[in-house]
């Protein structure tokens, strides 16, 4: 399988996953021209793809669905609680490009096996999703304030996991944001902090996963050395040594990482 973050951020999230002739974009946060320019910047033609698959419907995970299953007829994979809240949002779309899935329930798109998970986010069904082709799999789980037990087990044991890591606590709770805003975000419905984020990746390589990539980092309340470094301390107070047992990175929030084979 590859991987590719393409945007992660409070201002658009879009990632892409391939497995044989099968890719496919999860989430599309980012205006629909930018998103295609990121994909040819990855050597992806947009016209390629095979599917959009969708977390939740906040703007910052929908802005350029719509557009991109229209100008590339691709079908939009999302739960029914999920096609509810964002379909004003989207746009007309052919009644065969609306694709609803059961969430726990795993279903195919072409060469890869899709199941999703539940998160905990102020949204009407979030979910996070895991990606197999029978010999490799993934885990994405990049909006959720508490790790669930569902989204615990889905990633266990997965190869590489894109997992948020969204805020330090101690910026969140001196910055800028009204009190209301900091409560959502901290909170279990809102997102991981740094600190949560490395107690979670300490379980997972522990459990098997050999990369992490940290994501959706706030910008004024996280910085990319913080988050890394947060999770690498948390590691190695479990004796895991980044480099060695498992490869940690940050995705950026506006630039694409390299394309990852596992």
């Amino acid at each position: 399988m590859k991987f590719c973050s393409l945007a992660s951020g409070s201002s658009g999230n879009c990632l892409v996953a391939s497995a044989g002739h099968t890719t496919v974009l999860i989430d599309a946060g980012l205006s629909g021209i930018r998103v295609q320019r990121a994909l040819a910047d990855a050597d992806i033609d947009p016209a390629k793809l095979s599917a959009i698959l969708v977390t939740h419907e906040h703007r910052d995970h929908i802005h350029g669905v719509g557009v991109l299953a229209r100008r590339f007829k691709l079908p939009v994979y999302a739960n029914a609680g999920t096609w509810q809240a964002m379909a004003p949002d989207l746009g007309k779309l052919a009644d065969h490009q609306k694709r609803v899935f059961v969430t726990g329930q795993a279903f195919d798109i072409g060469d890869m096996e899709i199941d999703s998970f539940a998160t905990s986010h102020d949204a009407a069904e979030p979910v996070g999703f895991t990606l197999t082709d029978g010999q490799s799999a993934m885990g994405i789980a990049t909006d959720t304030g508490t790790p669930t037990s569902a989204m615990m087990r889905a990633l266990s044991g997965k190869a590489l996991v894109v997992l948020e890591s969204n805020h330090d606590v101690d910026m969140l709770q001196t910055g800028p944001y009204p009190y209301p805003l900091k409560r959502r975000i901290a909170g279990d419905l809102g997102h991981l902090s740094n600190k949560t984020a490395g107690s979670v990746a300490a379980d997972l390589v522990a459990h098997g996963t050999t990369r992490l990539i940290l994501a959706h980092l706030s910008h004024e309340n996280n910085f990319p050395e913080l988050a890394y470094n947060t999770a690498k301390g948390a590691l190695r107070e479990e004796g895991i040594t980044v480099g060695r047992d498992t490869r940690l990175a940050v995705a950026p929030r506006s630039t694409r990482t390299e394309l990852c084979n596992f």
